[in-house]
């Protein structure tokens, strides 16, 4: 099958460090982008399995780069998961992600997002 690529697009360095190590125990290899801008030239060039996504970035919003992956249909079986501590921002696009974090992550919920990203995936 081969390595699965994950796109983790986090303005917060230890966070996005976190994400990483979380995602290469589930088996991933990961890039981190840390503005909106840099995610949209990453996703013109790849084609990753997930997008960790945080909703505020700098440059350009993370709901820009979600709005970006579901009109893009080379990447239209990207799980997109969305990391904010915006609960209400989270509500409004809940319908486009496939999963929601709301920060602060504990550690439960990161064995719990290796634990879903470990599985095999049942269908398309």
């Amino acid at each position: 099958m081969g390595t699965q690529l994950a796109l983790i697009v986090e303005d917060n360095q230890d966070l996005a460090l976190l994400f990483a190590m979380t995602l290469e125990t589930a088996g991933f290899l990961t890039e981190i982008s840390a503005d909106g801008h840099e995610a949209i030239r990453r996703l013109q060039a790849v084609t990753p399995n997930v997008v960790l996504l945080d909703l505020h970035l700098p440059g350009l919003p993370g709901e820009e780069v979600l709005r970006y992956i579901r009109n893009e249909v080379r990447l239209a079986h990207t799980r997109v998961i969305v990391v904010t501590a915006d609960a209400r921002a989270a509500g409004l696009i809940e319908g486009d992600a496939d999963l929601t974090l709301i920060k602060p992550v504990s550690m439960e919920q990161l064995r719990e997002l290796t634990v879903r990203l470990s599985a095999k995936p049942s269908g398309p």
